[in-house]
Formats: C-alpha cells, sequence, structure tokens
C-alpha cells in the first residue's frame, strides 16, 4: 500500500482531486473506480469520491501496474478541483487574471485550454463564474458553449452559493451584515470572524448578492478593507501576487448529479501571510474543519 498524509495544500479538497493530483493523467473514472472499489481508503475506512480531506488525514492506495503508470512526482499545472463531461472547477491561483488582458500575458482560460490539450481531451472553456485577478480560489469553467448556457442561467437565476475568506486589516465586529448600495442598488454582504491576528482578522464572507468588487468595496466600507487590496485601500503587498481574499467554498447544482460542494485549499502564500498577521495556520485550519458542510452563516449567527 502506499500511503500519503494530508498537508495543509490539500486540507478541504475532495478525495478524488487528492488522487488525480497525484495521477496527473488518470481520467475522473479512474480515481472514482478507485475509491469505490476500496482500492483507495482515507484513514483506513472507505470513502466517496466527494468527501472532503483534512490536514492530517491518511490516503492510502493499493499498489498496481495502472497506479503505479500513473504516479507523478510533480504537480499538475491546472489544480483541478473538480471534473466532468460538462464542467471543471479549477483553483485559480492569486495574480492570475481570467481572460488576456495585454499581450501574450498568461491567463486562466488559456492555460486550461492548453492544459486540456496536453492531456489530450482538448475543448475550449468558459468561465461559468469569475475572479478578480488578485482573487484566488474555485473558479467553474464549462467545457462546451451548451453547457455554458445551463450554468450561467443557474448562476443569473440563483446564483452560486459561495463563502470566501477574507483577511482585513484591523478588527471588525465578530459579525455582521453589510447593506450599503452599489452602483445605485440594494446589495448585501455578510461575515463573521474565523480568527484574529495581532493586528488583523480572517473573515468568512458570503455575498447574498452578486455586485462588481462587492466583498472588497463593502469591506473597505466598514473600514476594514481587504489585505493588499490597493485599490480599495487594503495596501500593498510587495511579497504576495494579489490580495487576501480567496473564493474558498462553492456549492453548484448538476442537471442531472444534483449539489456539488467545491471547496479550493488555500495558497501556500495565503497561509504564510496569515501566520506572519498573527494567525497560526494550524488553528486557521481547525476552524475551517466544522465549516466544510457548508453551514458557516445562518441567519442565527449574524445579525445586521
Amino acid at each position: 500500500m502506499l500511503t500519503y498524509t494530508v498537508t495543509p495544500s490539500d486540507h478541504a479538497r475532495r478525495l478524488e482531486s487528492f488522487l488525480r493530483t497525484l495521477m496527473p493523467q488518470a481520467s475522473a473514472g479512474f480515481a472514482r473506480k478507485l475509491i469505490k472499489s476500496g482500492a483507495a481508503k482515507l484513514n483506513g475506512a472507505n470513502a466517496t469520491p466527494d468527501t472532503l480531506l483534512s490536514i492530517t488525514d491518511s490516503v492510502t492506495l493499493k499498489e498496481s501496474a495502472a497506479t503505479l503508470a500513473l504516479l507523478s512526482a510533480t504537480c499538475p499545472d491546472l489544480d483541478i478541483l473538480y471534473e466532468d463531461d460538462q464542467i471543471i472547477a479549477v483553483n485559480k491561483p492569486p495574480g492570475l487574471p481570467m481572460h488576456q488582458t495585454a499581450d501574450q500575458e498568461a491567463n486562466l482560460v488559456d492555460e486550461g485550454i492548453a492544459y486540456m490539450t496536453r492531456r489530450d481531451t482538448p475543448c475550449k472553456l468558459y468561465p461559468v463564474n469569475r475572479l478578480d485577478r488578485g482573487t484566488s480560489g474555485a473558479v467553474i469553467m464549462a467545457k462546451s458553449s451548451s453547457s455554458a448556457g445551463i450554468y450561467g442561467r443557474q448562476v443569473k437565476e440563483s446564483g452560486l452559493d459561495k463563502l470566501y475568506l477574507a483577511l482585513v486589516t484591523g478588527i471588525p465586529p465578530e459579525n455582521g451584515v453589510i447593506t450599503e448600495p452599489l452602483d445605485d442598488k440594494e446589495s448585501e454582504t455578510r461575515y463573521r470572524i474565523l480568527l484574529q491576528g495581532r493586528e488583523n482578522a480572517l473573515l468568512a464572507v458570503t455575498p447574498i448578492s452578486g455586485r462588481t468588487h462587492q466583498i472588497r468595496r463593502h469591506l473597505e466600507a466598514i473600514g476594514h478593507p481587504v489585505v493588499g487590496d490597493k485599490r480599495y485601500g487594503g495596501g500593498e503587498l510587495d511579497d504576495y501576487n494579489g490580495f487576501a481574499l480567496h473564493s474558498f467554498r462553492t456549492l453548484v447544482v448538476r442537471p442531472e448529479a444534483g449539489p456539488l460542494t467545491v471547496c479550493a485549499p488555500l495558497p501556500e502564500e495565503l497561509l504564510e501571510l496569515c501566520s506572519r498577521r498573527g494567525i497560526e495556520v494550524d488553528l486557521l485550519l481547525q476552524a475551517l474543519n466544522p465549516e466544510l458542510t457548508g453551514h458557516i452563516l445562518s441567519d442565527q449567527e449574524v445579525s445586521p
């Protein structure tokens, strides 16, 4: 048996995604087969492809000629959190734009298309949701224009149930609801403090509406902008390629398979930034554990 211990870079990752990170050339079907057959186990027990991992979990993989041939010592160029025939969910690094904004500039869509071609599964990719250049985390992309239409309607009609993590300047009230109108439209953002550092706080943030730069603008409005967000009062970070806002959890409803929760492990740079600001990484990851079920912000936890 091959044994792997879950590290911070894989905390909250789906088990299937973890296996595909170990075996970048493996199909989603192969990884799911290993899990369902019991050839891949979590902490010595059977699990499901959608099981979310926690730090120090142990993943064991039965050795076979097929698995050994697929194992890779390097991580794939594209951090795939989930994939099926219609969509792919990717963990976008901070500082990478969604689309090309300058000549020859790297961007997520082009990198994704190039990766799919190298993997011998060529297709175009159409963003279902978008993140700002400086924001990291989960992005959903459709594999065809028809799938983009299906999921695009879902976003327009009901939105994606999304949870962000934001490291902000100063210490705001423990929880709150921000309702300042944006672009002359009603807007609402809910937040709760997860952990406090020396002069910063890590917030769990849920945007109820979907305005441009909503989280960044609302946090600036209450005097606690996102660290490193120079456009909205958060200053500059010389050693961080973006700002401290991460799309951690996304719930998407698949037309035939039903709801899916995808969590994006925090980038190493953000974990290091939190540590330097007085927020211990171990405590941070422990604080996220109860949130993996999706109940991070309830009406009882947040008051206007």
